[in-house]
C-alpha cells in the first residue's frame, strides 16, 4: 500500500491558472486576425492604395480627360487639317514634276524643225548660226533634241539656229562643204558665216552649251571645235526629192 508523505517544507502549490472569458477572447481574436491575414490571397486595396491610383495618373497625363501635353513623353500628331495640307503639296509637287517632264521629253525633231531659221536667212542677218545636220531615224538625234530645244530658247535671241534634214537632196553641197559623215552633225558659224568648230554625235549638254554661249559673246573661237560621240552614219541616209525648194527640213 503506497504510503503519502505529507509536505514537511510546507510548499503551497499554485493553482492551476483559470482562464477568464476576456484572456479566450483576446487569444480567439488573435488567432483569427492571423488566420484572416495569412489566408488572404486577393488582398482589397486599402486606403492607401486607393488614394494613391488617381496621383499616378496625374503623373502620367493620361487620365480620362487628358489630352498629352507636348512636354509628356508621349508624341503629339498633327491635326486633320495639316495632314490634308501636306497631302495637298505632295499631290501637288507630283503633278508638277510630271508635266515638268513631259514638256522636256515631248519635245521632237519636227519641233524644233518647224522653228528653226531658214539658212540663207540665217547667213544674212549678221548673227552667229548653229546648224544641225539631223535626220527622223536618228536615234541620237531624237534623244538629244530636249537639250537642243532648252539651248535654243536661252540664245534664240543672239544665235540663229538652222536644222538641215540630210534625207533632203537639196542640201547635198552643205553635207559636202561641211564634211558630213555623221549625224547629229552641229557646225558653229559666226557672223559672217565661217566655221569655228563642229561637234558630231552624242555629247554632253554642257559642250554644246558652252560653244552657243562663246558664239552669243562673239569669241573668235569654241571651246569644243573638233568632238565625236557616238552617231549615226550618214549613209544610211533615205534620199528624198525636195517639194518646196525653201523648205530647210
Amino acid at each position: 500500500m503506497a504510503r503519502v508523505v505529507p509536505n514537511p517544507l510546507r510548499l503551497h502549490r499554485s493553482p492551476p491558472p483559470t482562464l477568464t472569458v476576456s484572456h479566450y477572447a483576446r487569444a480567439t481574436t488573435k488567432r483569427r486576425r492571423f488566420n484572416v491575414i495569412a489566408c488572404q490571397t486577393k488582398p482589397s486595396p486599402g486606403p492607401t492604395e486607393t488614394s494613391s491610383a488617381p496621383t499616378e495618373n496625374k503623373v502620367a497625363g493620361v487620365g480620362p480627360g487628358t489630352t498629352p501635353s507636348s512636354g509628356s513623353a508621349f508624341p503629339e500628331f498633327p491635326n486633320k487639317d495639316v495632314n490634308r495640307r501636306i497631302a495637298a503639296a505632295s499631290v501637288l509637287a507630283a503633278v508638277g514634276l510630271f508635266v515638268s517632264s513631259r514638256l522636256d521629253f515631248g519635245v521632237s525633231l519636227k519641233d524644233l524643225s518647224a522653228s528653226a531659221l531658214p539658212y540663207e536667212q540665217a547667213l544674212s542677218n549678221g548673227k552667229p548660226t548653229v546648224v544641225e545636220f539631223y535626220a527622223d531615224w536618228c536615234e541620237v538625234c531624237r534623244e538629244l533634241a530636249p537639250d537642243v530645244y532648252k539651248v535654243e530658247q536661252q540664245y534664240k535671241d543672239r544665235v540663229n539656229f538652222v536644222m538641215l534634214n540630210v534625207d533632203n537632196t537639196k542640201w547635198e553641197q552643205e553635207l559636202d562643204e561641211f564634211g558630213v559623215e555623221g549625224i547629229p552633225h552641229f557646225s558653229f558659224l559666226d557672223k559672217d558665216g565661217n566655221e569655228e568648230g563642229n561637234v558630231v554625235g552624242r555629247l554632253p549638254k554642257q559642250y554644246f552649251l558652252e560653244n552657243v554661249d562663246a558664239l552669243a559673246r562673239g569669241e573668235t573661237m569654241v571651246p569644243h571645235a573638233r568632238v565625236v560621240g557616238q552617231y549615226s552614219s550618214a549613209e544610211s541616209r533615205k534620199v528624198h526629192q525636195v517639194v518646196d525648194p525653201r523648205s530647210h527640213g
